[in-house]
């Protein structure tokens, strides 16, 4: 008699089976990690990532392959406060979770993954936390949903301000900048624009994004703090925007010199990224209803390359 074969989970559906008829629980899942110890966001054989850590994580609490979605990737170094995503469990799954106790299936699926990261991540137990677990409003999706992402960039460019307690988290940087030249050029790529003069293309995909808010602050402590928002970023884009306006601060460039770019849609030896460990994503915005959710998504999807 041949044994029966447990149906193949389906990529991009959460690692569910290709089975009709299961009733889906969208798990929304805000998470904070340390990008120090990771190779980046995507899974990649043989290195430590975000998402390989999380998958397996869940892969030990549900016992099968679990596949996660994420608002937005992130490149190795790159740290985070405010990532979401998204998994799909079973109905069963979901409501067996709190076994026998009277605790919410939220609050044990946070804490049950917190105890699975630790055994994932071993010696780098905390360099991952899952903040808050909840079921989102139907018609959620991670990535396809978000109105906006916000990320910001530290940087210290006078020695009395090289803390080497944040360094982990601080660009170090060796001349003096003029917030006042960096905002003049920022605020000139404002908009929906086509920003392959600042990103790494992917086959298929587009380079147009709408950015919301590109600005630099000297803050109470003396740091250059840089922030970005946009609907999505494409690949190192926000490096290469930090990296090019660091050479207006510096005097090198004219501010104009980012706009010219942006429409002579230029890349070459100028065309530097910034490092990538300053670099947190510190929020991602979502529309509140359900109907807005499926909207945006649908919206998304129509735009964006789906891989």
């Amino acid at each position: 008699m041949t044994a029966e074969k447990a149906p193949v989970p389906i990529p991009g559906n959460g690692g569910l089976p290709a089975s009709g008829g299961v009733s889906r629980v969208r798990v929304r899942l805000d998470v904070a990690y340390d990008g120090g110890p990771f190779s980046g966001w995507a899974v990649q054989p043989g290195l430590q990532t975000v998402q390989g850590a999380l998958e397996e994580a869940l892969g030990l609490i549900l016992r099968r392959p679990a596949r996660v979605v994420v608002a937005g990737r992130t490149d190795a170094g790159v740290h985070a406060r405010g990532q979401v995503v998204h998994v799909d469990l079973t109905e069963a799954e979901w409501e067996s979770l709190p076994r026998r106790s009277d605790a919410a299936p939220e609050d044990v699926l946070a804490r049950r993954l917190r105890g699975a990261l630790s055994r994932v991540l071993a010696d780098e137990t905390g360099a991952l936390e899952v903040r808050r677990v909840a079921v989102p409003p139907e018609g959620f999706d991670a990535r396809f949903s978000a109105l906006w992402r916000r990320y910001s960039y530290r940087i210290a460019d006078r020695p009395e301000h090289w803390d080497p307690t944040l360094r982990g988290v601080t660009l170090w940087h060796k001349a003096a900048l003029d917030v006042g030249r960096m905002n003049g050029a920022a605020a000139q790529l404002l908009g929906l624009q086509d920003f392959l003069a600042f990103c790494k293309p992917r086959e298929g995909s587009t380079t147009v994004r709408e950015l919301q808010d590109f600005s630099f602050e000297r803050t109470h402590d003396g740091v250059v703090l840089a922030r970005v928002r946009a609907d999505a970023f494409c690949h190192n884009m926000v490096r290469a925007l930090v990296g090019a306006s660091l050479r207006v601060g510096e005097g090198l460039e004219r501010p104009e010199w980012l706009h010219e770019r942006l429409l002579a849609r230029v890349r070459d030896a100028k065309s530097r990224l910034a490092p990538a460990h300053p670099l947190v994503l510190e929020e991602v915005g979502y529309p509140e209803t359900a109907e807005e959710l499926a909207a945006r998504a649908e919206q998304t999807r129509a735009l964006r390359d789906p891989a």
